[in-house]
């Protein structure tokens, strides 16, 4: 029997058409989605366990997305050629599916979840991530699981004057603004993106076209969730226990003690507190294993937290609501480097160093999707030893690659355009508690100014927290949040800008109810602390130094006829890679209409003058009426080959006065002669000079 394929079609007011579809592939997944939209295609597929997983108390949720080469019509480079580790655009797709998806999951199913996404076929014009939250979130709905979607997310930029929704990749090159924006058909829940410079009541204007297309994609699924009769299974409980009676009864009897570990936040109240509440219990012959008190303790100190906060209008560390924490930076921390930094907010801490380097270091990106190279580029490194923990260090966490992109799009639009240096920037997060990605761009942004980079403007980022009173709708916002804060709270809203406006933002909320005017009052809020950050920027230094330190990396360009590119590269390279090695240089040909363009880069003016002078005697042959003293090196009658002062050798008797010349009887291999350049008809001659 063949499968009945069931499709939705939504209309965009451009023309174009995007469609889901069901019941043809993937049939033995608990849900399966495909959506198109010109020729990008994707398939979304989830699969839960049958069982609940033990030992956890946290949603057990895999997101994976995969984009094959063949969607684009590439064979994978490299020696294995295939699709092996996640790229790092791969792993950032991921990470939007799983911020839009994780909040509308009780937290109590605690059966296994996958998620996986696979990009099967591509078009230039139309950007895959975009997609990736619809396609996602319908797979989801198909599946019956208990979700509050179903959800969707656009991306949508600023090109031409004009908005575009899911666009290609050389339009979103060409935006100013670039956002992907993912939310219910009632509110937003995530915000990922950046910008140059805009506006509060910008950004604004475009959620709201943006959540537009999210309701249209969101009646779409309700419409084939109709067509296919879904029915949403019931929801398990975690291990059967009655938390409302546990909750209330630990509530009225342990209140004060837990408030006063909110005061102290000491780990070893809280281990004591754990013990009396299981002692407690024993008497009720309740017996709560290690990951059952720890969750049920969790969910009431975050009760309790948030009461506190809505209460007595102050912070978990005895701030208002719109203080910032102690703020120390300062920049030359480490001399020996081209540029660092270290900014301490409170108990976050990041240090920032910048290396320059030539356009050989540039940061290759070539996948399905994007072939690139980028002259800056941001490393974030988050160690367990941050927050006091032991883990081993495994490579590259998603948290990672995530928190350094966000810190990277916040800076890279104040790089100057017409540096010749490669940036590499390194955010190590020497200790955290709280928005640490804001914290490398601060850091970050003096460590540039150290460099002697010369930045358009400085760029500050801070987080800022939402706590929602569901009984009055009463919304009190955070500035500056604690872990603690963005555990218990219902939003982490991470916005990054200059003085003129805002470069980049991230924002996720944790239930869905949301509203522009919240939204708004985030930002109007962030945006008189990103103002007082740059200030406190400008007190550790105020402008980009005049002059690199003493041992920045020197770069020269030097400029050769195109002719003599061969002359300069040699046989397989020989000979650039010998003036690389002799001199301790860098060197990089290009070849630009009749030149070619050598881009020599070496620590010292030393290393640099010698490559330039190995480089001239090579093309040394190139002036009229020039003699020169020469040795022979071999002589034959069809031959006479000598050694030029570079080193290279060269046939004289290609040319036209030695061609008749039988020199073999008066000369012999060693001898040094003396020869001229004749320039005769646009084309040098040598002739010998007795």
């Amino acid at each position: 029997m063949i499968p009945e394929l069931i499709k939705e079609n939504i209309f965009l007011e451009d023309g174009q058409i995007i469609s889901i579809e069901t019941g043809k592939l993937a049939c033995q997944a608990n849900g399966t989605a495909v959506v198109r939209m010109g020729k990008t295609s994707l398939i979304a597929t989830i699969v839960i366990s049958k069982k609940e997983k033990e030992g956890i108390n946290f949603l057990p949720l895999i997101i994976d997305y995969k984009e094959n080469y063949s969607a684009g019509g590439k064979i994978p480079g490299g020696f294995i050629k295939r699709e092996i580790r996640p790229s790092d655009e791969e792993v950032l797709t991921m990470r939007l599916i799983d911020r839009l998806l994780r909040p509308l999951f009780p937290q109590n199913f605690l059966k296994e979840i996958q998620i996986i996404i696979y990009l099967l076929s591509y078009d230039i014009n139309v950007l895959p991530d975009g997609l990736a939250g619809l396609v996602a979130s319908a797979a989801v709905s198909i599946s019956g699981i208990p979700f509050k979607g179903p959800v969707s997310a656009v991306r949508i930029i600023r090109f031409k004057n004009s908005f575009l929704i899911n666009p290609g990749i050389k339009s979103v090159k060409k935006s100013d603004i670039n956002l992907i924006i993912g939310g219910t058909k009632n509110s937003i829940l995530m915000i990922e993106g950046e910008m140059k410079e805009i506006s509060d009541n910008e950004i604004i204007y475009f959620i709201k076209i943006a959540h537009f297309f999210i309701k249209l994609q969101i009646t779409a699924q309700i419409n084939l969730i109709k067509n296919l009769k879904i029915k949403r299974n019931n929801l398990p409980v975690f291990n059967n226990l009655n938390f409302i009676y546990l909750k209330t009864k630990i509530k009225y009897i342990f209140y004060e003690k837990i408030y006063c570990f909110y005061k102290q936040a000491s780990y070893i109240i809280r281990e004591i507190l754990l013990l009396k509440i299981n002692n407690y219990f024993l008497y009720d012959n309740i017996i709560l294993n290690e990951d059952e008190q720890n969750y049920i303790f969790e969910i009431l100190k975050k009760e309790i937290f948030r009461e506190i906060i809505l209460k007595e209008n102050h912070r978990l560390d005895g701030r208002s609501l719109d203080d910032l924490r102690k703020i120390w930076s300062k920049t030359n921390f480490l001399p020996s480097v081209h540029g660092s930094a270290i900014f301490y907010r409170g108990e976050t801490k990041a240090l920032s160093t910048v290396t320059l380097g030539s356009s050989l270091d540039v940061k290759k990106i070539d996948n399905v999707i994007l072939q690139d190279q980028q002259k800056f580029y941001l490393h974030y490194n988050f160690p367990p030893f941050s927050t006091g923990e032991i883990k081993l260090l495994k490579g590259i966490s998603r948290r990672e690659i995530g928190h350094g992109n966000l810190a990277q799009r916040a800076l890279k639009n104040i790089i100057p355009f017409k540096t010749p240096y490669t940036i590499r920037v390194v955010s190590d997060i020497l200790e955290s508690n709280g928005s640490s990605s804001m914290a490398t761009v601060c850091a970050s942004t003096l460590a540039l100014m150290d460099a002697g980079i010369t930045i358009k403007r400085p760029v500050s980022g801070i987080s800022m927290g939402l706590i929602i009173n569901f009984l009055t709708d009463e919304a009190i916002i955070l500035s500056d949040i604690l872990g603690d804060e963005d555990n218990i709270g219902d939003m982490d809203f991470k916005i990054t800008g200059t003085k003129f406006g805002i470069t980049a933002c991230q924002m996720d909320i944790n239930f869905p109810g949301s509203n522009y005017e919240m939204l708004l009052n985030s930002i109007f809020k962030a945006k008189n602390c990103l103002l007082f950050l740059i200030n406190k920027i400008l007190n550790t230094i105020k402008y980009p130094r005049f002059s690199f330190k003493e041992n920045y990396p020197k770069i020269c360009y030097f400029e050769i006829k195109k002719k003599f590119i061969g002359t300069v590269i040699g046989s397989g390279g020989k000979i650039i890679q010998e003036i690389k090695t002799s001199t301790n240089t860098n060197l990089k040909i290009e070849e630009k209409e009749n030149l070619g363009i050598i881009e020599i880069y070496g620590k010292t003016e030393k290393q640099i003058k010698n490559a330039i002078l190995k480089i001239k005697k090579l093309i040394v042959f190139t002036k009229k009426e020039k003699l020169y003293k020469v040795k022979i090196k071999y002589i034959k009658n069809s031959e006479l080959i000598i050694l030029l002062p570079s080193g290279q050798t060269m046939d004289l008797k290609k040319y036209e006065n030695f061609k008749n010349f039988n020199l073999s009887s008066f000369l012999r291999k060693g001898d040094w002669i003396k020869i001229k350049s004749v320039k005769k008809n646009g084309k040098i001659n040598f002739k010998r000079i007795i």
